[in-house]
C-alpha cells in the first residue's frame, strides 16, 4: 500500500492544523485534542479511506501517550508526529504486510512505531517554536516603532509559515516518500525473522508503560488502586464498550460527587448548630 500526493498533503494539513493555534483555536482543540491520536486516527481514517483500521492501530499508540502532559512547555514525545506520521505509516506497513490491524503483530508494530516517531517528531515541535522567536523579534522591533498593528500578525498568521515549513512539508514527504519504504522492509525484515518477533513483543509491551505513567498521576494512595481493578473487572466481566465504561463510570463519579457533598453538609450543619449553642 501506498500514500498517494494528495492523502500525504491532507496529512501535512491536519498536522498544521492540530499544532497552528489560529486554525484549531487554540491548545485546546489543537495540542489537547486534534494531537491526540484517538482523536486524529479519525481524521486519519478519513483520509485513508479506513476509519476503522486507523482507529485498530491508534489504540496502542493512545495508550502508549495516555498520560502525556507538557508542563511548562517541555515535550517528551510529539504527538502530531505520532498521529500524523505514526498512525499512516503504521497503517500501510500492517496492510503491506497482511496483518490483521486489530492483531498482537499490528499492535506491536504500530507501538513500536508510536514511539519512535513521538521521540523523532519532538524536533517538529522545538524547531516550531525557535522559527517563531523569529517572528517575536519583528514584533518588538515593530513595537519600538508604535506600529501596534503589527501583533496581530505575529501573533496569528505568522507562525502559520513557521508550521508550513517545518509541520507540512515534513509530514508530507515522510508519509510520501516513507509508505514507499514500507515495501522494502517487507523483503529486508522477514515476518518469522528474530528481530520482528523483538519488535512486536517491545511494541507489544509500551502500552504498559503509559498505563503505568497514569496510575503514577491518580493514584495517591493504595486503596485508590481498588477502584482501577474494580473497572476492569466489570468491563471484562460485561463486556463492556468503551462508550458504555464511560457512562458507567460517570455515573459512579456523580455518586461519590454527590455523597462528598452530604457529607460537607452534614457537618456544615453541625458546626452552625455547636455555634447556636453557643450564643444560647
Amino acid at each position: 500500500m501506498t500514500i498517494s500526493w494528495v492523502q500525504a498533503a491532507l496529512l501535512g494539513v491536519m498536522s498544521v492544523l492540530a499544532a497552528s493555534t489560529i486554525a484549531a483555536l487554540g491548545t485546546t482543540v489543537g495540542n489537547y485534542t486534534l494531537n491526540r491520536p484517538l482523536i486524529a486516527s479519525l481524521f486519519v481514517g478519513l483520509i485513508m479511506g479506513d476509519v476503522k483500521g486507523c482507529i485498530q492501530v491508534a489504540i496502542p499508540m493512545q495508550i502508549i501517550y495516555i498520560a502525556l502532559v507538557t508542563p511548562g512547555g517541555t515535550v517528551a514525545a510529539d504527538l502530531r508526529a505520532v498521529s500524523y506520521i505514526g498512525i499512516p505509516l503504521a497503517y500501510a506497513t500492517c496492510k503491506s504486510q497482511g496483518l490483521e490491524l486489530d492483531s498482537e503483530a499490528a499492535s506491536g508494530i504500530a507501538g513500536a512505531l508510536g514511539a519512535f516517531v513521538g521521540t523523532v517528531g519532538t524536533v517538529q515541535f522545538y524547531g516550531t517554536a525557535m522559527a517563531n522567536l523569529i517572528w517575536q523579534h519583528i514584533g518588538w522591533a515593530e513595537l519600538d516603532k508604535n506600529n501596534f498593528k503589527i501583533l496581530t500578525s505575529v501573533e496569528t498568521w505568522m507562525p502559520v509559515i513557521s508550521h508550513i515549513a517545518i509541520s507540512f512539508i515534513p509530514v508530507m514527504l515522510i508519509n510520501r516518500y516513507g509508505s514507499q519504504a514500507v515495501y522494502t522492509f517487507r523483503e529486508a525484515l522477514p515476518m518469522d525473522s528474530w528481530y520482528m518477533k523483538a519488535l512486536f513483543t517491545v511494541g507489544s509491551l509500551l502500552p504498559a508503560v503509559g498505563m503505568g505513567i497514569l496510575l503514577n498521576s491518580v493514584v495517591t494512595k493504595p486503596t485508590d488502586l481498588i477502584y482501577f481493578v474494580f473497572g476492569f473487572a466489570i468491563a471484562k466481566s460485561m463486556g463492556l464498550t468503551l462508550i458504555a465504561a464511560t457512562a458507567i463510570g460517570a455515573v459512579f463519579a456523580l455518586i461519590n460527587f454527590q455523597m462528598k457533598l452530604n457529607s460537607l453538609g452534614t457537618k456544615a450543619g453541625g458546626a452552625a448548630a455547636a455555634d447556636d449553642e453557643e450564643d444560647i
